[in-house]
């Protein structure tokens, strides 16, 4: 049968126990099944899941450390209410959803909001429940605006005197026939284009000033930091009063609600201009107008926003890395080829201008080719256009005085065009400085490498060329200069960790675990070296419009860094907020360890990625925590191949000497036909087989992790996903039904635990 009607309501032990559970904690909760359904009593002789945890510990059958866990939203926990008592009552750990992410705590302007994260660990703390810090770096649900600000171009600094003055928004009200929202009481008349003006008529003072209200100006964006001059031509006329008082709100209608002291309009006469500045706090989108205090008519003629900046110039943007040549960096812009050798990258020596380094090409004497020797400029992440500005500079020597011609080409060695610079340089024995500024030619277009051809005329003599201090600029007419690479890795390093010890302080040392980061990986090896590539925006192994939505920290910190930046971030920031930094558990959390496609290849990757990140004998990553968000398939085989894996992903967690932890388990049921079952279309045998799947995995958990590496398994759905929910809708996910009575899935759930199999004795 299917069981489309289950949820029939609490049972009344429950619901006695909702009613005092904050008083009693959690001794005597339970949500058993209704009796209505005799297939399902037997889910009433079931204790609560933390009670077959703590007889396997009793027992010695697990480590004495192990936590089971369970998701839940730390809002709903806070309510004490019925979230609070299931997670009491039934588990030991809890896994905030959100609310311990960044983009929950971090506001746009960088400050930290950890209201509901303290009030998290004050309740759990209370009712004696661990919690697992879920998560300190990720790319998704990042303060992305935040981030970006941090490392957008920076405005070129120049004397005041100097800016000028930019204008964002003008508006002639005389256009106007609406506004965009109004709060205005009906006593408030309105003229449109009345002397070319918007006339706002109170009659009388209102004691709720706020009650007239009206947004004038909206769907603008003012940056937040910036400060704007508003220039208002308007007038007033009243009674009694020698100006009208103007209060203005800049910003969203929203939390960050931003309203002014305002200004003041001068009553009687002709229009004047009203200005002041203002430099907003958040984003904002317009200008929104109080004044009912006021008796007698308000005349809007006419609003312009402006801001000063520096004035436009040339900003030189450097497109090769490593042009000082440090011998402890990559060269890999600086490509060498000499005549019967293959092409290396330049390698830097002593020996250049003011004590700099440079590059040594040999060229033999009498080449068939003045381009059997080259030397490469190359810029692989810059693809130059036709008609693009550039400017090229460079020391250069030769042992014998020289001309060299310079070519256009793609990469190095694939020619496209025979003229790039000009003019061409010519090599002396003394140091010489060369300077060419112009445009790419238009056989150029696509082209990322200067070709410079040596020993030209094919001399007799060998020759050896220099160079020394190498840059190729982008041209560009702006006031602001993009950071560099380097710049970029310092202040998301900073950012990184301020975030981290605001989290650390927040919890107080009490939250001792943590993914500290989070889906690092791809599904691919794209660059062959026999591992899977971290996502990244850059290399463009996502999608675009994650792309889009996320921040790729490994982008800018780079794959190494920025995994050993967060960890070291989190000891550090541990040990000030917690007296014994030994307790601190850090994990690599991921999902598709499990995964039959590519035989756990993901997994395999990450063990990888650990001993590298683990390869300075500084960083220490204490445990793999693995996203099963699997399903129970009708089709034997497939559903064979899954278990099989299953076991194949534990048995390679055993065997990395890592803590070992199943972070986010649920489960969903794919029907014979590859078709998701949503929860209201389960059958009864269905739901049968999802119960010894989940005793299955449970079992394999106990049975190949050994007892001192057994983490903790945290389930991460508690019910089923309801149909509108943004994570797995409809899906039969969880160990009880949307109105928590428990399902047959509890039952497997606690007969991995070591419970007894009470279906077989009702029978």
């Amino acid at each position: 049968m299917k069981l489309k009607n289950i949820n029939l309501g609490l049972g009344l032990m429950a619901l006695l126990a909702l009613s005092s559970c904050a008083d009693d904690k959690f001794s005597e909760y339970r949500t058993d099944m209704t009796k209505s359904l005799k297939e399902y009593q037997y889910l009433n002789n079931y204790e609560p899941l933390k009670k077959y945890v703590e007889d396997m510990k009793a027992a010695g059958k697990c480590n004495p450390d192990f936590k089971l866990g369970i998701a839940l939203e730390a809002a709903e926990f806070n309510k004490q209410g019925l979230v609070y008592c299931l997670a009491g009552s039934n588990f030991n750990e809890m896994t905030a959803g959100n609310a311990m992410k960044m983009a929950s705590c971090v506001k746009d302007d960088g400050t930290f909001d950890f209201n509901t994260v303290k009030d998290f660990v004050t309740n759990a703390q209370d009712a004696g429940l661990t919690i697992y810090g879920h998560t300190l770096a990720w790319h998704s649900q990042q303060n992305k605006k935040y981030l970006n600000k941090l490392i957008a171009d920076k405005e070129i600094q120049v004397d005041p005197s100097q800016k000028v003055e930019k204008t964002d928004y003008q508006l002639d009200c005389s256009t106007l026939t609406k506004y965009d929202w109004s709060g205005s009481p009906e006593s408030v008349k309105t003229e449109w284009n009345k002397d070319g003006a918007v006339v706002i008529t109170n009659p009388k003072p209102i004691a709720d000033w706020w009650t007239l209200q009206y947004w004038l100006v909206n769907g603008i964006s003012l940056n937040p930091g910036t400060t704007y001059k508003i220039t208002i031509l308007c007038k007033a006329e009243g009674e009694g009063e020698s100006s009208a008082h103007i209060r203005f709100k800049i910003g969203n209608w929203d939390d960050n609600f931003e309203l002014t002291n305002g200004f003041e309009i001068p009553v009687g006469g002709n229009y004047k201009e009203v200005s002041f500045e203002v430099t907003p706090k958040i984003g904002s989108n317009g200008l929104f107008f109080q004044h009912g205090d006021f008796a007698g008519k308000i005349y809007w003629k006419s609003i312009k926003i402006t801001h000063s900046e520096a004035p436009a110039m040339e900003i030189f943007t450097d497109q090769v890395s490593n042009g000082n040549l440090d011998s402890s960096k990559p060269t890999s812009c600086f490509v060498v080829r000499e005549a019967g050798k293959k092409d290396v990258a330049g390698t830097p020596v002593a020996g250049g201008p003011e004590g700099k380094n440079c590059i040594v090409v040999h060229a033999n004497a009498n080449a068939s080719t003045e381009w059997d020797t080259q030397f490469f400029i190359y810029t692989p992440n810059k693809a130059w256009s036709k008609d693009e500005q550039y400017k090229v500079t460079f020391w250069y020597k030769a042992t014998k005085q020289i001309g060299a011609d310079t070519q256009c080409h793609n990469t190095p060695g694939e020619y496209m065009h025979y003229q790039c610079l000009s003019p061409n340089p010519t090599f002396t024995t003394e140091w010489k400085k060369y300077e060419s500024t112009g445009k790419i030619p238009e056989q150029g277009d696509g082209m990322h490498a200067i070709a410079f051809n040596l020993n030209k005329g094919t001399e007799s003599t060998a020759i050896d060329y220099y160079f020394a201090d190498i840059h190729w600029y982008t041209v560009e007419k702006g006031n602001k200069i993009p950071l560099t690479d380097e710049e970029k890795k310092d202040t998301l390093t900073w950012a990184m960790g301020k975030w981290i010890d605001g989290m650390m302080e927040a919890t107080d040392g009490y939250v001792t675990s943590w993914d500290v980061v989070n889906e690092a990986l791809s599904g691919a090896d794209k660059d062959g070296d026999g591992k899977f590539d971290l996502q990244s925006a850059k290399r463009g192994n996502v999608t675009a419009d994650d792309a889009k939505n996320n921040f790729y920290w490994q982008d800018y910190l780079g794959d190494i860094d920025y995994v050993r930046t967060a960890v070291a971030a989190a000891r550090k920031s541990f040990a000030a907020h917690n007296s014994d930094p030994d307790k601190l558990k850090l994990f690599i959390n991921d999902y598709n360890l499990e995964s039959d496609w590519d035989d756990n290849g993901k997994l395999k990757s990450l063990i990888q990625w650990i001993h590298d990140w683990e390869a300075d004998g500084v960083t220490k990553i204490d445990g793999i925590a693995s996203q099963m968000h699997i399903s129970c398939y009708a089709d034997p085989n497939t559903q064979k191949s899954k278990k099989d894996h299953i076991v194949k992903m534990l048995e390679l967690m055993a065997k990395s000497g890592k803590l070992c932890k199943i972070s986010e388990l649920d489960m969903g049921y794919v029907d014979a036909a590859g078709n998701s079952v949503t929860y209201d279309q389960m059958t009864e045998e269905q739901h049968k087989e999802m119960r010894d799947l989940y005793t299955f995995v449970l079992q394999q958990y106990f049975k190949i992790i050994p007892i001192d590496k057994q983490y903790g398994i945290t389930q991460w759905c508690a019910t089923d996903s309801p149909k509108d929910s943004g994570w797995r809708p409809g899906n039969p996910t969880g160990l009880w039904d949307l109105n928590y009575l428990r399902k047959h899935t509890y039952a497997g759930f606690a007969v991995g635990l070591g419970a007894p199999e009470y279906w077989k004795e009702a029978k």
